[in-house]
């Protein structure tokens, strides 16, 4: 099996900036044809690589370091009182795990969700190819945390479940069920999740200050930011 030292990786082009107008990003990716095991997969994921479907990466931006992993640390997490409120709303959801599936119902769900709420990015318009080259491929630590309230079907989260701790890869839920605060559940019940299991993180993705998009993440303090190589908290 590939050691961390061994691995090879291999860099994009320079690109428009997803999150940065105006800006240009390079992403490295790990050696595909690489054999990455658990062990490699979490060791990877602690020095700040993210999965997408079945590619490992980071940012690589020679001129920027906007992009910092971040992770909730479950143990002294404190459910503050906002955050209890949601959990009431959503006492009623019912949460089943399955391995990765496309079905119509789950991709019905996942079209309709970024069609609505992010015609303006470029995972629009979402097609069944791309709900399965991103969510459904990838790797066996993977899966679906299916969320319904009596029988129906309201949001899905996407987690790896690592040596050390969750990994948020993707959530997707009904456009009108904002009253139910669904993408903030789902990263409280990840942290429940997480203790329940007996691990230690709830790793989010990336932070970037400058993105108005990814300033809820630091609504989970405390919380953990990937900074020169090492993981700094912040209260």
């Amino acid at each position: 099996m590939t050691s961390l030292s061994e691995l090879r990786f291999f860099t994009t082009p320079p690109h428009d900036c997803s999150y940065l107008e105006g800006k240009q990003a390079t992403t490295l990716f790990v050696d595909p044809l690489a054999k990455i095991d658990k062990d490699l997969y979490s060791s990877l994921s602690s020095v700040g690589c993210r999965r997408s479907g079945s590619h490992i990466y980071r940012p690589y931006c020679q001129n920027c370091s906007a992009c910092i992993p971040v992770r909730i640390p479950v143990s002294t997490f404190t459910f503050k009182r906002r955050h209890q409120r949601v959990l009431r709303k959503n006492s009623d959801i019912e949460v089943e795990k399955i391995k990765p599936i496309a079905t119509d119902e789950l991709f019905d769900l996942y079209k309709r969700y970024i069609d609505e709420r992010h015609a303006d990015g470029d995972m629009y318009p979402a097609s069944a190819e791309q709900f399965n080259s991103f969510l459904v491929e990838g790797r066996d630590e993977a899966a679906f945390y299916v969320f319904r309230a009596k029988g129906k079907l309201l949001a899905v989260t996407v987690a790896d479940e690592m040596n050390d701790g969750m990994s948020a890869i993707y959530s997707f839920f009904e456009p009108d069920s904002e009253t139910r605060s669904p993408g903030v559940f789902a990263i409280l019940w990840l942290i429940q999740e997480a203790r329940r299991c007996g691990l230690d993180y709830v790793y989010l993705g990336y932070w970037i200050k400058q993105c108005q998009k990814m300033s809820y993440k630091l609504d989970y303090k405390p919380i953990q930011l990937y900074i020169n190589n090492h993981w700094v908290l912040m209260d």
